[in-house]
């Protein structure tokens, strides 16, 4: 069980990261080159994309969170 949740870890963790990335900030960062901040691109409208990216990225933190939380007390 513990690798199992040790490789869900790992797998949310390499999510977590590229959602991280994928916001933009002072240099417009990866999203630039996906078009996520701005208006124009295949993506449409950069608020409703911006939007949903922050709700994956707190949905994902959450599960990050818990799953440290079942490894803790499974190793405890």
């Amino acid at each position: 069980m513990e690798t199992i949740l040790s490789v869900i870890q790992v797998i949310i963790a390499v999510v977590l990261i590229f959602l991280v990335l994928m916001h933009s900030g002072k240099d417009a960062g990866l999203s630039g080159a996906f078009g996520v901040g701005s208006g124009s691109g295949p993506l449409g409208g950069g608020s409703m994309v911006e939007r949903n990216l922050n709700r994956w990225t707190v949905f994902f933190a959450v599960l990050f969170v818990l799953n440290t939380i079942v490894l803790l007390k499974k190793l405890a």
